[in-house]
């Protein structure tokens, strides 16, 4: 080896050039389903639990409104009366024995989901201002090195007090408004546009 070829390879800065040229790029994840399935429900409340009867389902889209078949949806949420199934919440409200509050699914090969639960009562915020009632959503997919943060509200309830959604512009609002399904009484529909136009779901940074 030339005197010059040895300086070369003893260089760290030139040997990471190199690296980094024959290195492809590559899309981080997904993990999802790494000793993590025992963790997948999409029943909130058991049968008996107080409160009206809803399924909340959707799709999870790319910039392109194409399906992401290898994405997990989770769901958190208060029961009817307001109250979260948490030791933390020791707010003195009904909290219903089957009522669990939590759901964690993957989605299938068309980018679906689908969560059946009771519709939730309103919540305060940290501040004590009443919120709509809502659900919070992480979306975790192929490429999010953190999950994403949202909510869906439900059409029929007033929204126009909510102090989150006062933060978000108007236009944007629709994103986190889920709408009941033609011919479906309880069922509701809320996709997730991850990137894309105007349309892109709103996503709070926490």
């Amino acid at each position: 080896m030339s005197r010059a070829a040895s300086e070369h390879a003893a260089d760290p800065a030139s040997t990471l050039n190199t690296l980094s040229m024959l290195t492809p790029s590559q899309t981080v994840g997904p993990y999802l389903h790494i000793g993590l399935d025992w963790l997948n429900t999409t029943e909130l409340a058991a049968p008996g639990v107080s409160g009206e009867r809803i399924v909340i389902q959707g799709r999870l889209l790319d910039a392109d409104r194409a399906p992401i078949p290898d994405g997990m949806i989770e769901i958190w949420q208060a029961n009817s009366h307001g109250r979260y199934a948490h030791p933390e919440d020791t707010r003195s409200l009904p909290l219903d024995e089957g009522f669990i509050g939590f759901g964690r699914t993957p989605t299938d090969a068309n980018g679906g989901f689908r969560f059946s639960t009771i519709k939730p009562g309103s919540v305060p915020a940290a501040d004590g201002q009443p919120q709509a009632p809502h659900l919070m959503v992480s979306v975790f997919a192929r490429g999010l090195l953190k999950q994403l943060v949202t909510r869906i509200y439900l059409p029929e309830d007033d929204h126009a007090a909510d102090p989150v959604l006062l933060l978000v512009p108007a236009q944007r609002r629709g994103s986190l408004i889920a709408h009941a399904v033609d011919g479906q009484p309880g069922v509701f529909e809320w996709n997730i546009l991850l990137g894309g136009d105007a349309n892109e779901t709103v996503f709070f940074d926490l």
